[in-house]
């Protein structure tokens, strides 16, 4: 698989095999993606990897935690508000993931069915939770973990696996911090849903759109 390749075709996976990727083949990934840039080289990260019964264990609270219908607490505030152009493109993906599934707007109940996969990490066989300690500059730490976990993503793509980065994964951080013993000193920033995708199942097929250069390049010269 080219680099090209592999930008064009990962995507987000929203539903997986339950077949279990070898810690052997994680261990691999992980090991590749360490050498993604940072500022200065500080590398901030954190990772913990969560599979098996802890995992299970994870995805029935943050399940639980939907179903009482407990806000979100992260670490990291999730936007209220974006620019015009942003949320229209954040509501087109939304209507595709609901036209793939051939669910309507006004259908509640399958909506909320599609929030409880997403709660379970569409049965995802494997978690990887980026975290960084809450004495660093936010904003650059932020970066250098968006670099390394597309890094993660592609090489997890190349390896024939897919992955998913969630928000929701991390939406309720002393679930994780219980199950994984990370210190109160760390703020948990995001999830990486990882596994063997269903390749046949139509929120992994949809068509993808990204905007035009002419939307967000400015030449000058």
């Amino acid at each position: 698989m080219t680099l090209q390749d592999a930008v064009k075709g990962r995507r987000s996976i929203r539903k997986y095999k339950p077949d279990a990727v070898p810690r052997s083949l994680l261990q691999e990934i992980l090991e590749t993606a360490r050498w993604a840039p940072s500022w200065g080289n500080t590398q901030p990260w954190e990772f913990y990897v969560l599979t098996g019964k802890p995992l299970a264990e994870f995805k029935k609270a943050n399940r639980q935690k939907l179903n009482d219908g407990e806000a979100f607490s992260p670490d990291i505030p999730m936007p209220g508000v974006w620019p015009e152009a942003m949320k229209k493109r954040y509501m087109e993906v939304g209507k595709s993931v609901l036209e793939a599934l051939a669910i309507k707007r006004e259908d509640k109940d399958a909506r909320n069915e599609y929030s409880l996969d997403m709660a379970f990490l569409f049965d995802a066989p494997c978690l990887i939770v980026a975290c960084i300690p809450k004495d660093t500059l936010v904003e650059y730490a932020m970066l250098d973990v968006g670099l390394v976990t597309q890094t993660i993503c592609l090489v997890a793509h190349d390896r024939g696996l897919g992955t998913c980065i969630m928000a929701f994964a991390v939406g309720h951080p002393a679930i994780l911090k219980e199950i994984l013993s990370i210190p109160e000193d760390r703020r948990v920033i995001v999830g990486i849903a990882l596994g063997y995708p269903e390749p046949d199942f139509p929120l992994n097929r949809f068509e993808r759109k990204r905007a035009e250069l002419s939307e967000f390049v400015k030449w000058v010269g």
